[in-house]
């Protein structure tokens, strides 16, 4: 079902990014001895007083009341539980109206923020402070804008030393804009597109989004709002410099009618959702993995799970801080979406410039997720392939392969753990594979076992060790193999094994129950009785 909705029912496939979200800060305002300087050195204070901040800080706010002022922007307080772009939609909406870039509302809030604090010490007439990073309670301004040609955008600035920044995006309006700016004709989904007339054109324009973009959005904004720090500060050094906070990476699958996209989420569920699981749909793995010099020893968490909302379905495999998700898109589309909170997940730097490779890792899980629901389907092992996993054999370099022999314990527990999407699409470590084929296993299993599996796996070509890590993949092979021994296992011989007791269909026992008849008749015939 899987590969006939995705060969003969696709109307338009697209990769781009979605929501991309970024921390600003200033790199040489982050550490104690840096405020001292920039308070000292740069403004010529001969004392490093806190007091020094707070009128930076109080200047800021009266310059963001005027500016909302000066440019009749509304400014909007946000409640506690307010879901700010829901309280924003309308403001942004008036200013896309005009088709003019602009600010359409300023947001204030209060909210917690990793600031600079100040404790005093004195000593006769002598007073000095110290600074240190601590989380407080302060004043945020959103400033929720709608640029020509990034659509609906904010910029947020603390009020507070060092003043850090956030930047929120979204890259399915930037190429919208982008098409539309190009004469490529297309239909949008909510948040994405539907149709388009020159869908080879649309993927250039989506390929295009890159990091020179996204800050030349922010360097544009950055000169013409309010903010805490000068052209002076700037032309110190002490300006803000961007990094990855939360990237999302989306593939859009649109079908051709409503009902395909239906049919395919409901096969994928169908179809994945209990291989190398015991009898749930969800299913955490932690296994430990070593900190780096003189940190302390880390957990890994794995979970896939599924959320249904009404009859809508969302599929997540969380992996440390990040997710890829699976869903239906406005009930016509399937989207595949990477969701990293954190770059250093995928391995890469968090800064900006970074973006281009994260972004190409994120659309390669996509397309692994997807290659491996395909590779569930159709996976049927010809008898030699069967062979040579299950029974001894001899690789081409002269090499013994150990048997997988199928249905040992051991074996559909470590096959069963590859099924695993989050195995497949991420890849997996000694350690976070044991930990996984221990709780299928339902007993102790040790490193020492899991190093003579991985061996057995790479002999018999199931999977590959990446250059200089320590880090595995899945061969296509070993996608085959993993899904063919357990759906045979899981969905054929243990059902039919239990398949003489309830639930199984009356029909089903009523025919067991004949053969058994005339299996018992022929060994009664043979004199073959049980043994004394």
């Amino acid at each position: 079902m899987v590969n006939e909705l995705l060969d003969g029912h696709v109307s338009l496939d697209v990769e781009c990014l979605d929501r991309i979200y970024l921390n600003g800060y200033v790199p040489n305002l982050q550490v104690a001895g840096q405020v001292v300087s920039f308070l000292r050195d740069h403004l010529g204070h001969t004392i490093p007083s806190p007091a020094i901040l707070e009128r930076i800080g109080t200047a800021f706010r009266h310059s963001v009341t005027a500016f909302a002022a000066d440019e009749h922007v509304p400014v909007v307080h946000f409640g506690k539980d307010d879901r700010k772009i829901e309280v924003m939609r309308r403001y942004l909406a008036a200013q896309a109206a005009t088709g003019r870039s602009g600010v359409a509302a300023i947001g204030v809030a209060q909210e917690f923020q990793n600031v600079f604090a100040a404790s005093k010490r004195t000593s006769g007439n002598a007073v000095w402070f110290s600074f240190y990073k601590a989380d407080r309670r302060v004043t945020c301004f959103y400033f929720y804008l709608w640029d020509e040609q990034f659509g609906p955008a904010f910029i947020k600035v603390c009020s507070y030393f060092p003043y850090p920044i956030k930047v929120w995006v979204n890259g399915h309006e930037w190429a919208k804009r982008q098409a539309t700016q190009a004469g490529v004709e297309f239909s949008a989904l909510s948040n994405g597109f539907a149709t388009a007339g020159d869908p080879a054109a649309l993927q250039a324009i989506c390929d295009r989004l890159g990091p020179a973009d996204i800050q030349a959005f922010a360097d544009h904004w950055l000169e013409r709002l309010p903010l805490p720090l000068t052209v002076a500060d700037q032309a110190a050094g002490y300006w803000w410099e961007l990094s990855l906070r939360q990237v999302e990476t989306s593939r859009t699958i649109v079908f051709d009618a409503p009902r395909r996209a239906r049919a395919f989420v409901e096969a994928l569920v169908a179809d994945n959702l209990d291989l190398g699981r015991p009898d749930n749909v969800e299913l955490i793995f932690t296994g430990k993995r070593p900190g780096g010099r003189g940190r302390p020893i880390k957990h890994d968490v794995c979970k896939t799970s599924v959320i249904t909302r009404d009859t809508q379905v969302s599929v997540n495999a969380y992996f440390k801080h990040s997710r890829i998700k699976q869903y239906l898109k406005d009930g016509r589309a399937l989207r595949i979406e990477t969701v990293v909170n954190s770059a250093k997940d995928l391995g890469c730097q968090r800064r900006l410039p970074n973006l281009a490779e994260l972004q190409t890792k994120a659309r390669a899980a996509n397309t692994r997720l997807l290659n491996t629901e395909r590779v569930g389907q159709g996976c049927v092992l010809a008898s030699p392939a069967f062979e040579r996993v299950a029974l001894t054999s001899v690789t081409a370099d002269g090499r013994r392969a150990p048997a997988l022999r199928f249905g040992d314990p051991r074996v559909m527990a470590l096959l069963g753990a590859l099924c695993l999407s989050l195995n497949a699409v991420l890849g997996f470590t000694n350690r976070s594979l044991r930990a996984q084929v221990s709780h299928l296993l339902g007993q102790h299993y040790g490193i020492n076992q899991m190093s003579y599996d991985l061996g057995r796996l790479r002999l018999n070509g199931l999977i590959d060790r990446l250059d200089h890590s320590n880090l595995y993949r899945l061969t296509a092979d070993g996608q085959r193999v993993a899904i063919f021994y357990t759906k045979l296992y899981q969905r054929l011989l243990r059902p039919l094994l239990a398949a003489d007791t309830p639930p199984a269909p009356p029909q089903l026992r009523e025919a067991l129950a004949t053969i058994d008849h005339h299996i018992t008749g022929y060994i009664t015939a043979a004199g073959l009785g049980n043994a004394a």
